[in-house]
């Protein structure tokens, strides 16, 4: 299989925002090392692997994008710019409307058929939906993470390991 677009949910699949989503939060944010506080002290963080998978499809040249139901699109997209990761994605989808509706505009925008498009996240209803299109849905159960984007993204592209530090 070739993949050709790698799609993200943003709440449970990229970040963890203190068991909660991005519209439950509340700004202003502040950047603090590693992670982003939100005006009542919720810890908002990337999961652990996020970083080396983002520097791996700069790297590889792959595109990513994002597939996100949220009420608060602009609070989302601050998150991204505060985590300094917004401009590793081709397309961002951001708004409150089925996951169907992303990936038919994702696709519009792309010209990336259904079939070369993996996407990850961590509901079951968006994991049906999205694979009723062609498209490789993966279920995260914690976030993403290094292994089950090798397995999906990397053993597909490659058919061989690659090893981040």
């Amino acid at each position: 299989m070739t993949v050709s677009l790698v799609v993200f949910d943003l709440d449970f699949t990229l970040w963890d925002c203190g068991g909660t989503w991005c519209d439950h939060t509340r700004p202003p944010y502040r950047r603090r090392q590693h992670h982003i506080v939100d005006a009542d002290g919720l810890i908002i963080r990337l999961y652990d692997d996020v970083q080396q998978i983002l520097s791996v499809v700069k790297t590889q040249q792959l595109p990513v994008a994002i597939a996100s139901r949220t009420y608060e699109p602009g609070w989302a997209k601050m998150l991204l710019q505060l985590f300094e990761i917004n401009d590793v994605f081709v397309e961002q989808q951001i708004f409150p409307d089925s996951k169907v509706h992303h990936f038919k505009l994702l696709q519009e925008a792309t010209g990336v058929r259904y079939e070369e498009m993996v996407f990850f996240d961590d509901e079951m209803r968006n994991i049906r939906d999205i694979s009723a299109l062609g498209v490789t849905a993966v279920h995260v159960k914690n976030g993403i993470n290094w292994q089950l984007f090798q397995q999906y993204v990397l053993h597909a592209q490659q058919g061989s390991e690659i090893q981040y530090a």
